[in-house]
């Protein structure tokens, strides 16, 4: 038996050509890391190429999963142990990893074909290119066909199964059970148990190879994360937003009904959605992004809540349509799902630059409530708390996510749902004096009047209204009023929900103030920074439309205030703007989350500024 060492935190990637199975296999680590009660952040990274070429740099697939014995948000910097399937998995991934770390190769895969597709000129394995590393070379492709010589499987499909021999070592190396994944195996492959079998004898066949030879000097352990007793299941952002509006649907008593058109990386919310029939949810697939939102939008109209999931592109044709929600003043949710744009950009990858689209994207004057997630888990609270502003308020209200989050994942605390904040529905009533634009006092939303209830008729459509009765009118005191009304409805907003907290003294040298996707970056890199002595804190902004009201009190306490974004400064405008503060941005837009080492090295030289 080899040493165990134990380890707070560790950072693996696996990576290969898109067709090795890397995300398969990474979502199997995650899984088995959930058993083990660790906390876990993942990073899936894939090329947008449907088939890239094999072997070229541009087709290389990547997961990668930082699981700790503590509390961690974020999937990791930088590597402390990379799967290599071939070279150019080897040369993506090879600034990011740490010093020592381990890398594990498929030898086989570096072949003078593989080396030149990779742009190697010599074999990294043999030139002193990976000298400061720890490299475990594995003849995984000769040695997984070995393991499976017995089994009438084809070359081709044995050789698929390399990626099952890869995982058994890396099983052994961090003590996992096999258990959990030779069930997925026989429950996904229930149909032909050649491929049980042969799955079943990879998994085994590489934990046996690690075990017996000489191949790992030591194997690791990481204790249970000290987390809050409950029941936990693993969760991405994409399907955390499903479930939300799930139960939403079911708290408020409406049905759900989501059109859609599928891009990437939203197609997955339509997917999971429509899995969920049972709970009086109802999908569409439109026929593109135009139709989906004005189908969403008829659904809302006609009593359900009405829903739409879109990226990008997709947000910037449906504009016009959010317009006329705006006017007809209906409950509305559209879910977008960031991704590196403009226009097909970069397709599986992040980017946070949907917000100037988000707040400014309609014609005229259309304000509407913007929420953004701050990770996977909290795109639950994020799609449940846009659905009750939504019928509260009778409003659009758009709520912004991004690809990081997406496809990222965290063990989710599955909450009592009698403890969620009850959803009231504001139906006018058939048997009392019905006005479509008579407000509510404090929260100044009209009443939503079911469409073919007697006494309840009533004008719609993009026309203005004049207030109260609903008239259409172009009169040009009302047109200035209803213009107001429908702006100061939206600033009530910030009435009604919960404000952030502020992280860290109420005054000092720097306030980082951040969005969505770059939570988890901000709050390390400020917890660090603050273990050491300086004086940062850290409000992260939850609604963005309205700005909480504390955001001013806050920004006047500290010396300076830095803006970090993955876009080129979109939110330090709207701060700018309104508190005539001259913020700092830190931005980055590659198409990767922030780097806490980069933000923290940002935050310190504001601070010797």
């Amino acid at each position: 038996m080899k040493d165990v060492k134990t380890l707070e935190h560790v950072t693996i990637r696996f990576a290969g050509d898109s067709g090795d199975g890397m995300q398969l296999t990474g979502n199997q680590f995650t899984q088995t890391t959930a058993f083990s009660q660790n906390d876990l952040s993942t990073f899936p990274d894939y090329p947008a190429e449907i088939r890239a070429p094999a072997g070229t740099l541009h087709g290389v697939s990547g997961f990668q999963i930082h699981f700790s014995s503590e509390l961690i948000y974020t999937p990791g910097d930088n590597i402390d142990v990379l799967i290599a399937m071939n070279p150019a998995a080897l040369k993506v991934n090879l600034n990011l990893l740490i010093h020592n770390a381990t890398i594990i190769v498929n030898e086989d895969s570096f072949t003078s074909k593989n080396l030149k597709l990779a742009g190697f000129e010599k074999n990294p394995l043999d030139d002193g290119t990976l000298s400061a590393y720890q490299v475990i070379r594995v003849e995984l492709n000769r040695l997984t066909l070995k393991a499976l010589e017995n089994i009438e499987l084809s070359h081709k499909e044995k050789d698929r199964c390399k990626n099952f021999y890869a995982l058994g070592m890396v099983y052994w190396l961090y003590q996992r059970d096999l258990d959990p994944t030779l069930y997925w195996i026989k429950t996904k492959f229930a149909k032909s148990p050649v491929l049980i079998e042969a799955n079943t004898t990879a998994l085994i066949g590489g934990r046996n190879f690690a075990d017996s030879t000489q191949i790992f000097n030591t194997s690791y352990k990481i204790a249970k994360a000290k987390i809050e007793p409950g029941v936990y299941r693993n969760m991405t952002g994409n399907e955390a937003l499903v479930l939300g509006m799930v139960t939403a649907g079911q708290k408020s008593g409406l049905n759900i009904f989501l059109a859609s058109y599928p891009i990437t990386p939203a197609t997955e919310v339509l997917q999971f959605t429509s899995l969920h029939k049972n709970f009086g949810i109802r999908t569409l697939q439109a026929e593109d992004e135009i139709s989906a939102i004005g189908i969403a939008l008829g659904a809302s109209f006609a009593g359900d809540i009405g829903m739409t999931v879109t990226s990008g592109p997709g947000l910037a044709l449906k504009n016009e349509f959010l317009g006329l929600a705006v006017m007809t003043e209906l409950p509305l949710v559209i879910f977008d799902i960031q991704r590196a744009g403009p226009s097909t950009g970069m397709p599986t990858k992040t980017e946070q630059a949907d917000l100037w689209i988000a707040m400014h994207g309609r014609s005229s004057e259309a304000p509407l409530p913007i929420i953004a997630a701050n990770g996977p888990v909290d795109c639950f609270n994020v799609a449940y708390e846009a659905i009750k502003i939504a019928v509260q308020f009778m409003t659009p209200v758009l709520v912004l996510s991004d690809l990081y989050i997406a496809n990222g994942a965290e063990p989710w605390k599955i909450p009592n749902p009698d403890k969620l904040p009850e959803i009231k529905i504001n139906l006018a009533d058939k048997d009392d004096p019905y006005l479509p634009y008579e407000r509510d006092e404090k929260s100044l939303a009209r009443k939503w009047a079911l469409p073919g209830t007697p006494n309840l008729e009533h004008r719609i459509g993009g026309l203005e209204k004049e207030d109260v009765t609903g008239n259409i009118s172009y009169d040009a005191e009302n047109h200035d009023k209803m213009v107001r009304l429908r702006a100061e409805k939206i600033q009530r907003v910030g009435d009604f929900v919960q404000e952030p907290t502020l992280h860290g003294d109420e005054s000092g040298d720097v306030l980082v103030v951040s969005w969505g996707s770059t939570y988890g970056a901000v709050l390390t890199t400020v917890d660090f920074l603050r273990a050491k002595g300086e004086k940062v804190s850290f409000y992260h902004l939850r609604w963005i439309n309205p700005l909480p009201k504390s955001l001013g009190k806050h920004i006047k306490k500290f010396k300076k205030i830095l803006v970090p974004e993955v876009n080129l400064g979109q939110l330090i405008h709207i701060i700018r703007g309104k508190y005539l503060v001259d913020a700092v941005g830190f931005n980055k837009v590659k198409g990767l989350p922030l780097r806490i080492d980069e933000l923290k090295a940002a935050i310190l030289k504001l601070i010797e500024e």
